[in-house]
C-alpha cells in the first residue's frame, strides 16, 4: 500500500541473475566464466536480432564486474580516445554495426590491447562477423573470439520474463494482462517491458491494480 501512496518502485536493472536464458544456457554460462576468471577466453562477439537480449548480457556483465572492484565500461554505438579507456579492465560495445570510421580504429587497438594486457571485450552487433560492414582487420578480430548468435525467447520464455520484471518492480501480473501483452504488443522484448513499465505508472497514478483495460489505455496512450 505505501507502494501505491507514494508511487515509489522498486529500480530494475539488467542482471545476469534476471536474464531469461531461454536457449542461451551455454552463452550465459561462458559469461559468468568469463567474469569469475575461470574462462580462458577473453573476446566475445554476441549477434542476434533486435530485442534478442544483446543490451541485456552486455549491460549486466558490466554491472557485475563493477561490484566486484573491476574497472569496466558500457559503450552503446561508440569507442572513444584510447586514453579514456586505458584503466578499463572490462569493455563492453553494443551496435559495432553502428561505429564510423574512427571508432573502428579505436576499437581494433582497444582489442589488442586488452588481449595484451588480459582484460575482457564484449562486443554486439545485428549479425555474424563474417557479414559486418566493418574494417577487413576488424571483423577478422572479432570472429577470432567466441561468436554467439543470441537466441530470442519464445512466448512462454517472454511471459516468464514479463512476471520476472513485474515482480522486480513490486506488483504481481494477472495472467490475463500478459497474455493481452504478448498478443496485441510488439514481438521485442524491451518494447514490451516498457509497456509493462508504463502500465506499473498507470496504476500507480490511478491507485489500482493491473487489468487489461487499463493496459488498453497505456497501449492506446501516444508517446510523449
Amino acid at each position: 500500500m505505501t507502494q501505491l501512496l507514494l508511487g515509489i518502485t522498486p529500480e530494475w536493472l539488467p542482471a545476469l541473475e534476471n536474464f531469461i536464458a531461454g536457449r542461451n544456457v551455454e552463452l550465459l554460462s561462458v559469461l559468468r566464466h568469463a567474469l569469475d576468471k575461470s574462462q580462458s577466453e577473453r573476446s566475445f562477439y554476441l549477434w542476434g536480432e533486435t530485442g534478442s537480449g544483446k543490451s541485456h548480457l552486455l549491460r549486466a556483465a558490466v554491472a557485475q564486474a563493477q561490484s566486484s572492484g573491476v574497472k569496466s565500461v558500457y559503450l552503446h554505438a561508440r569507442v572513444p580516445e584510447a586514453a579514456e579507456l586505458e584503466a578499463m579492465q572490462l569493455v563492453a560495445v553494443d551496435q559495432v554495426e553502428a561505429l564510423d570510421e574512427y571508432a573502428q580504429i579505436a576499437l581494433f587497438a582497444l582489442y589488442n590491447r586488452l588481449r595484451e594486457s588480459g582484460g575482457v571485450l564484449l562486443v554486439s552487433g545485428s549479425s555474424a562477423p563474417a557479414h559486418l560492414q566493418l574494417r577487413d582487420d576488424l571483423r577478422t578480430r572479432l570472429g577470432w573470439g567466441l561468436v554467439y548468435q543470441v537466441q530470442a525467447l519464445s512466448e512462454e520464455e517472454k511471459a516468464q520474463a514479463l512476471n520476472q520484471h513485474a515482480q522486480a518492480r513490486g506488483f504481481t501480473l494477472p495472467p490475463e494482462v500478459t497474455h493481452y501483452l504478448l498478443r496485441h504488443g510488439r514481438r521485442d522484448l524491451p518494447s514490451l517491458l516498457a509497456v509493462l513499465d508504463a502500465l506499473d505508472e498507470h496504476c500507480l497514478r490511478l491507485k489500482r491494480a493491473p487489468s487489461v483495460p487499463l493496459l488498453k489505455e497505456v497501449m492506446l496512450t501516444p508517446p510523449d
